[in-house]
């Protein structure tokens, strides 16, 4: 951190002197400006919340600057491949030095505000350390589980106050930085629950009082990681504990995902932090969904609940693609480019039960893995054919690819139309996998190759 701070005071005097020495006209004008190393893109994203402020385009040394009078104080997020959160005041002026490589652990501020800012990047590497190492703590009782937590928590607590007594902030920054540390800290004890569902003799009434505490209606913090992140799991404990706790719950299926929706529904306050999250469980839900009815009770339910026009636009255009994609549905007849660069529709390749499986160059360790799972799979099962198509967008490169790794390049083929075929076949991971019959009709929509029961998929669909 100590590096990036160097870094920064050469930034902030390179910026200085390339803005021909101007001066701030007035307090209320608020300057961003930073530097992106290993830029991925050529600008940079500046939001409030799902509000796209500006986009910005990068100079020729990867420079960037942001100048606005009409910003209030709050959490702001910028977005370059990967998005962080930060906090800004009118009359800032905030320097963000950040290296693609390790994102969030070389983001570093300067400037006016930029201590704040640092104050809430420390708090959040330091959640992210403790979470993931939150699961070897699950078999400790109820009672050395939370002596743990607390020492962590007063830890960030005595950082808060060191730093409240030697700066100058206000009471927002203050309610922002607080909330950080507590739910996080509720997070901690909410995954606990989750890791011991099946041993409820470990809690008692005591455990659940910070429950008691909890605001379900900081409209200033509805998109504040810690925040909406410990909603997420207080949710879906809440729709688990409707279960028996020695029930297997599949948290894919239709039965847990309604509930979970009544659940906000009925105890969120805030209309911005309900849609929101009923918008998330909604497009979990469609994702992993295989039953066209279903789908359409849910997305009926999801629609008297959220009054967000844009989330239900995007929803239901969502569930209207995936009911397409559901058991008995013939597949979307998107355009694909051979490595003879010659286009042909996808109908057209499939002469057998087919497995479509999907890769990008973006990926190497992927796109081999599921190369040789397909190989392995194609000898295993020589009834189905195993078709590999590629999301990128340079087909040259893509051939080369396929050349040089020594691909079948008659299974192997180039999405045309990016855009449309991800629309189409609602492509939201490179793992995924479509199993259809020799007359393009879907046998699986929702599953991927490294799945542990996809082999018995393929052994079901063979002995129909």
């Amino acid at each position: 951190m100590r590096f990036f701070k160097k870094i920064l005071l050469l930034l902030s005097i390179t910026i200085a002197c390339s803005c021909n020495n101007k001066e701030d006209k007035e307090s209320s004008t608020t300057y961003i400006r930073g530097q992106i190393v290993n830029p991925t893109l050529d600008y940079v994203i500046f939001s409030r919340g799902n509000q796209v402020l500006d986009t910005v385009k990068l100079d020729a040394s990867n420079f960037f600057e942001y100048t606005t009078e009409k910003i209030k104080a709050g959490l702001y997020s910028f977005k370059h491949s990967e998005t962080q959160v930060f906090y800004i005041e009118p009359g800032d002026s905030l320097l963000m030095h950040v290296n693609t490589a390790d994102f969030d652990e070389s983001l570093a501020y300067s400037g006016k505000g930029g201590e704040q800012n640092n104050l809430l990047m420390e708090l959040y590497l330091r959640n992210e350390t403790e979470n993931q190492n939150l699961p070897k703590w699950y078999s400790l009782s109820t009672k050395e589980f939370e002596s743990k937590i607390d020492s962590l928590k007063a830890l960030k607590l005595a950082e808060y106050k060191q730093f409240v007594q030697n700066n100058t902030v206000n009471e927002n920054f203050k309610k922002i930085a607080l909330a950080n540390i507590d739910y996080d800290y509720y997070s901690k004890k909410e995954l606990f629950v989750s890791g011991n569902r099946s041993n409820p003799e470990k809690f008692n009434d005591a455990y659940f009082e910070y429950r008691k505490k909890i605001d379900f209606g900081l409209n200033d913090l509805n998109f504040y990681y810690p925040y909406y992140r410990f909603m997420n799991r207080y949710f879906t404990n809440m729709a688990c504990s409707k279960y028996n706790d020695k029930t297997t719950i599949n948290r894919n299926s239709f039965q847990y995902n309604y509930q979970k929706i009544h659940l906000i529904d009925s105890t969120v306050s805030s209309d911005t932090l309900k849609n929101s999250l009923l918008r998330y469980t909604a497009i979990s839900y469609l994702l992993n969904a295989k039953d066209a009815e279903e789908e359409k009770k849910f997305f009926d339910a999801f629609s008297k609940m959220n009054t967000d026009k844009k989330h239900l636009a995007e929803v239901s255009v969502l569930m209207h693609a995936t009911v397409k994609l559901t058991s008995g549905n013939i597949i979307p007849n998107v355009m694909l480019v051979s490595s003879e660069n010659v286009a042909k529709d996808l109908h057209t390749i499939i002469k057998a039960p087919t497995v479509l499986y999907f890769w990008s160059s973006q990926s190497a360790s992927q796109y081999k893995n599921i190369h040789t799972r397909a190989t392995e799979l194609k000898s295993k099962y020589p009834e189905y054919d195993f078709i590999g198509i590629n999301m990128d967008t340079h087909f040259k490169k893509w051939r080369q690819t396929i050349t040089k790794l020594k691909y079948n390049t008659a299974s192997e083929f180039q999405l045309d139309n990016l855009e449309d075929a991800e629309k189409k076949l609602v492509l939201n991971s490179m793992n995924k996998v479509f199993i259809v019959d020799k007359n393009a009709i879907i046998l699986e929509g929702k599953t991927n190759m490294f799945n542990t029961n996809f082999e018995e998929l393929l052994l079901g669909f063979l002995n129909r």
